[in-house]
């Protein structure tokens, strides 16, 4: 871990790489809708997860955009990984932030529904898929802190961000939440 934010609404914002998070029960990943792996942050998870994972994902036929689907999480340091399918950017008036929102929304239930209290989540569709940061962010840390407080069971959630861009949409995204609150 290379740097953090205090905790607000139990979300922390982390610089790093979200496969070593050892606190968590559940790493998020942001998947595409075969699950099969791919680039990014669900490249890094598959190859540290191992061959059980893929073996796992084959099983499950694929995913919706805006849904996710949760598995066990081969030689990762948690239980679980909920791969979740967030939306291409084509604009933002083809449902992005509603799809977006959705497939948060979505792996905070399936971890709460799996006894999961810590949830470690990477920008859900800020890479290849071409969402802007700054929009992204918002929704990410409103779908967050709504579920959160919907399925009380998870009681912390930890985004794993790469870059200072990214790190600081969310931290304005977290700090415009909470003073709002």
């Amino acid at each position: 871990m290379t740097g953090t934010s205090p905790a607000a609404y139990g979300i922390e914002l982390l610089r790093g790489d979200i496969t070593t998070d050892t606190e968590a029960d559940a790493i998020v990943n942001a998947a595409n809708q075969s699950l099969l792996g791919g680039g990014g942050v669900d490249g890094a998870i598959h190859r540290t997860a191992g061959p059980e994972l893929l073996a796992e994902c084959r099983t499950l036929g694929g995913c919706e955009t805006g849904d996710a689907k949760i598995t066990g999480a081969g030689r990762l340091p948690v239980r679980h990984v909920i791969h979740a399918v967030g939306p291409v950017w084509r604009g933002g008036s083809a449902g992005e932030a509603e799809l977006l929102a959705s497939c948060y929304r979505r792996s905070i239930e399936l971890a709460a529904g799996a006894g999961c209290a810590v949830v470690a989540f990477p920008a859900i569709s800020c890479g290849i898929y071409g969402y802007p940061v700054g929009q992204a962010a918002g929704v990410a840390i409103g779908a967050v802190a709504e579920a959160m407080a919907e399925f009380g069971v998870v009681e912390r959630s930890r985004f794993w961000l790469f870059g200072d861009e990214t790190y600081a949409a969310f931290d304005r995204a977290l700090q415009g939440a909470v003073r709002r609150q």
